[in-house]
């Protein structure tokens, strides 16, 4: 017999979902519509969901004879910086998300890997590692504040769409250098 994770889900944590009140009947169903906070650290390195941001879930839990069916949507603010130019990136993140969560000592639960399904516990559901997984693969490991940014200049730092379009920067090889001011 497998042994589960002995961390218990608080009911009122808002990405832990209560199924006492759905039926254990296949088919039964049950929508949730709630705006919770973000957790922390949802996205990567240069784009995500800000901490305690306003996350809008629209789910369904389905009754299955091996547990529970969440499915549905969840969507966000996204904010981040341009992996070319810098600027603030503002978008929003939407995401799908589909997870079957095991009844314990189901055939579900006895015959597939701890990684491989959802762990219901007692009658809770932890959302939050399915949000995590979704939200993240979603997310642009490069993010662009727009498909045709030019990015910046190398030797002064200014975004090329804001330089004139004959900006250049001569490089002098140092051992001419003095030759230039002949020029001036």
């Amino acid at each position: 017999m497998r042994e589960h994770s002995t961390t218990h889900l608080n009911p009122r944590s808002p990405l832990v979902l209560d199924t006492r009140d759905l039926p254990r009947s296949a088919g039964a169903m049950r929508e949730v519509v709630r705006v919770v906070p973000a957790p922390e650290d949802l996205g990567l390195e240069l784009i995500g969901v800000p901490a305690g941001a306003d996350l809008s879930l629209r789910l369904q839990m389905t009754s299955v004879s091996e547990g529970v069916y969440v499915s549905g949507e969840v969507s966000g603010p996204l904010v981040g910086e341009c992996s070319r130019c810098l600027r603030e990136i503002n978008d929003t993140l939407d995401v799908n998300i589909a997870e079957l969560y095991a009844y314990a000592h189901s055939t579900t639960d006895e015959t597939t890997d701890e990684d491989e399904v959802g762990r219901m516990q007692g009658d809770l559901i932890d959302l939050e590692p399915t949000l995590r997984d979704a939200a993240v693969l979603a997310l642009p490991a490069n993010p662009l504040c727009r498909e045709d940014c030019p990015g910046l200049c190398v030797e002064c730092g200014e975004p090329w769409d804001t330089l004139p379009a004959d900006h250049s920067h001569q490089a002098v090889d140092p051992r001419w250098a003095k030759l230039n001011d002949l020029t001036r």
